[in-house]
């Protein structure tokens, strides 16, 4: 039930370089205001300004970064709305935000009032819990559970806290959920035993590889990388998953061929594994996928029609 469907392409094309011929049709009229969703400094803004820097270092486009947080990626795509649908605007969010976050803010806008770029990669997204505990999978949490144990439960975001209701609903089990920003803080917090178990999103990479946490389950439509044999949520009695991307999108209306353009230039750039941001995605995130075009419009708008779904039957 509401599983992707697409077919997403991992690219890893070795000394790609940007010449196409949408690419070189098309320029930008003007210097790019480039909205970025997540604070300074952190992973994904670093990501962010470093396609805009290959970018401006491969085609001469200029851009110009703003920070533009808060609401889970909400305040900037109210802001991006209003702006120019000729290129000189585009905005870097994940896709939860023009999915549940766009939903549940009510602020008029659904995922067709924006242009859909490129992604750029995926989540690594599980539900972690430390090693030293003895929990192998999340069958083991919700049976501690059932005994008895009281479960704090870190979650990073309104939908990943509903799914844990879904969960807690499916098993016969309450948890105490807790809320935090960002899955670096749910991760901090389950190394601290502030939390028992909790969604984290591809820093839990290193902790896992060295034996100090556990994938516990996958919150994707798909196994994990590192933990292949986790319980996937449909194991869990959740018809949901949390499959996300970091992606870029336009104002609603950009001409299809700065479209394309834009898509086919994101994708270049992090599809070559000589570059530094190339390489901090294979590694936090298992590496590039690139979305496009119509196919990402529709993966946009699958996501917005699958967070009605959810809200209503966690209101059920």
């Amino acid at each position: 039930m509401l599983k992707s469907m697409f077919k997403a392409t991992v690219a890893a094309v070795a000394g790609l370089v940007i010449a196409t011929s949408s690419m070189a049709d098309w320029t930008p009229p003007g210097p790019i205001k480039l909205l970025i969703a997540f604070r300074a400094g952190g992973g994904a803004d670093t990501q962010a300004r470093l396609i805009a820097e290959e970018l401006e270092a491969s085609l001469g486009w200029k851009f110009i970064p703003e920070q533009v947080t808060g609401k889970g990626g909400v305040n900037l795509l109210k802001a991006l709305s209003g702006m120019p649908n000729d290129g000189t605007a585009i905005g870097m969010a994940v896709t939860e935000s023009l999915g549940y976050n766009l939903r549940s803010a009510n602020a008029g806008l659904t995922a067709a009032d924006f242009t859909g770029l490129s992604t750029t990669a995926g989540f690594q997204l599980a539900i972690v819990g430390r090693t030293a505990d003895g929990w192998k999978t999340m069958h083991d949490v919700i049976a501690a559970a059932k005994e008895g144990k009281d479960i704090r439960f870190g979650s990073m975001s309104p939908r990943l806290a509903d799914m844990a209701y879904l969960m807690e609903e499916a098993n016969g089990v309450q948890f105490n959920v807790v809320a935090y920003k960002g899955g670096k803080a749910v991760l901090d917090a389950i190394n601290a035993g502030d939390v028992d178990v909790g969604f984290v999103a591809g820093p839990q990479g290193k902790g896992v590889a060295a034996g100090d946490l556990v994938e516990l389950a996958s919150a994707l439509s798909k196994p994990l990388n590192a933990t292949p044999d986790a319980p996937l949520m449909s194991d869990l009695g959740v018809d949901f998953d949390a499959d996300g991307y970091f992606v870029f999108v336009g104002p609603k209306g950009m001409p299809a061929e700065a479209q394309e353009a834009f898509g086919e230039a994101i994708a270049s750039v992090v599809s070559n594994p000589d570059l530094k941001v190339t390489k901090i995605i294979n590694k936090v995130f298992g590496g590039a996928t690139t979305i496009q075009g119509t196919e990402l419009d529709q993966l946009l708008q699958d996501g917005y029609e699958g967070a009605g779904a959810l809200m209503e039957a966690v209101n059920q």
